[in-house]
């Protein structure tokens, strides 16, 4: 047998799922350092309304609604000598980590050309992100083949994930003192330097050992539809309808927490000039716990199945959030974030394994692995999560009378903000509940799934042979 159809029949290997997941500490810092870090940035140190920021971040999601599902298209139909997916991983990387630099270098003449410079710099950042991203995204169902090597590998890519975003989140309250600080602007191009710096460091070792050619999914560019019978396609699938709703609300959630915490923390926990360090620390440990119990979903996704493994995880989710609306001790706080980690490993263990078994119903259906295509369009519903976000955050701060930054908080200031840790999250998993209730691939039902995939990639091989 050829080395090229020999990668098919490899045995899992941990140092293989290890090199591959050196793509998500790029992946992690990027994004969650610029979710965790953009608005306070752009609202309390650069200055802007907060309804220009809703502006900005409209245009933006209506732009990724084209540009994802665009590139996830687009890989599905590629055919180069280094496979479909990583030539977008190779093209995005470098634009991904000088853009990484760049998104806190604004002019500061004018609210307008601070406005323009916002929203023109988080377009360019989200190309290179998705182009990088969902590359590297869409290798994890086509390199891990089976719920057990996927959940193998996902324990292993999430504690990646894990260290990523402790790196997003403490690095940076190392290096600025105080995160709503006008005085601290040049800080946040250190910070961005230092996060460019790492992630091409890691990006490399991904792409250097932690990729490989699948030759199964070889010929599949050539039946891979184009971008809009593949929406056709994907909104026709029951399975996907009811898991986009899903992800979207998490994803909601993903980005109201971070976005918010730098407020919270100095206006309801009182951390203070000097003392930034604990806001990242405080992330860190609900990260940092979330790793901690990622083996305990592992178990649950094998003894009861994804879909009522992910509605127990966002169950579990709601509940600690609720302490957000009473806390304002730090080293209380400190606990409730510990806690806050089981509900939050949960969720990212088990979306992963969602979207990879609707990708898997797919391909019983369709013959072809568009896994790019599922990717681009689950991304075109979540970018409008951040619309969401912002109209949340806009909503509470326009009636609490914070439409423009105040260092001086008040009492509806600080319930505001209880709310949006809280109640917005806790509504919006809600539904992500009912979503699941209806989500038709049961257990037993994902058993015929795989036992008919093995037996398609085999007759694939077949083929190529």
């Amino acid at each position: 047998m050829s080395n090229k159809n020999k990668s098919v029949v490899e045995p899992f290997s941990i140092k293989f799922a290890i090199s591959y997941s050196f793509a998500q500490i790029t992946d992690v810092i990027g994004y969650y350092m610029f979710t965790f870090l953009i608005f306070t940035f752009y609202y309390a140190v650069v200055g802007l309304n907060i309804n220009w920021i809703t502006f900005g971040f409209i245009i933006w999601s209506i732009w990724n609604a084209i540009n994802d599902p665009l590139i996830g298209a687009l890989s599905d139909r590629t055919n180069t000598r280094w496979g479909r997916r990583k030539p977008y991983v190779l093209v995005g990387i470098v634009p991904f980590c000088i853009i990484m630099i760049l998104l806190w270098t604004p002019p500061t003449t004018s609210d307008i050309q601070s406005l323009i410079y916002f929203i023109f710099i988080i377009i360019l950042f989200d190309t290179s992100y998705t182009s990088y991203s969902m590359g590297q995204a869409a290798m994890f169902p086509e390199l891990f083949k089976n719920l057990e090597e996927r959940a193998k590998a996902n324990n292993i890519r999430q504690i990646f994930t894990v260290l990523g975003l402790v790196v997003g989140f403490i690095m940076p309250t190392i290096f600025i003192p105080k995160l709503d600080d006008p005085k601290y602007f040049i800080n946040y191009s250190y910070v961005g330097i230092i996060a460019a710096i790492t992630m091409a460091i890691f990006a490399f070792l991904f792409i250097k050992f932690g990729t490989r050619q699948t030759p199964e999914f070889s010929e599949d560019y050539k039946a891979a539809p184009s971008f809009f019978k593949s929406l056709k396609i994907s909104l026709k699938n029951k399975s996907f309808r009811w898991y986009i709703i899903c992800h979207f609300v998490n994803w909601y959630v993903y980005g109201m927490l971070p976005t918010i915490m730098p407020l919270y923390s100095t206006f309801v926990l009182k951390i203070g000039e000097g003392e930034s360090l604990l806001i990242g620390l405080l992330l860190a440990l609900t990260f940092i716990s979330a790793m901690i119990f990622i083996p305990l979903w592992k178990f649950v996704a094998l003894k009861i199945g994804i879909r009522k493994g992910i509605m127990l995880s966002m169950s579990v989710f709601i509940i600690t959030l609720i302490p957000f609306v009473f806390v304002s001790n730090v080293i209380i706080a400190f606990f409730i974030f510990f806690f806050v980690g089981l509900g939050l490993s949960g969720s990212l263990f088990f979306l992963d394994l969602l979207s990879s078994v609707v990708i898997d119903e797919d391909e019983l259906d369709t013959k072809i692995r568009r896994t790019g295509g599922y990717l681009g369009i689950s991304t075109f519903f979540l970018r409008f999560a951040t619309i969401f976000v912002f109209l949340s955050i806009g909503l509470v701060f326009n009636s609490t009378g914070w439409a423009i930054f105040d260092p001086i908080g008040t009492a509806d200031t600080e319930l505001g903000l209880r709310l949006l840790m809280f109640l917005f999250p806790s509504i919006a998993l809600g539904f992500g509940l009912l979503s699941m209730i209806k989500f038709p691939i049961t257990k037993d039902k994902y058993v015929e799934i795989k036992q008919a995939i093995e037996k398609l990639h085999k007759e694939k091989i077949e083929k190529i042979k």
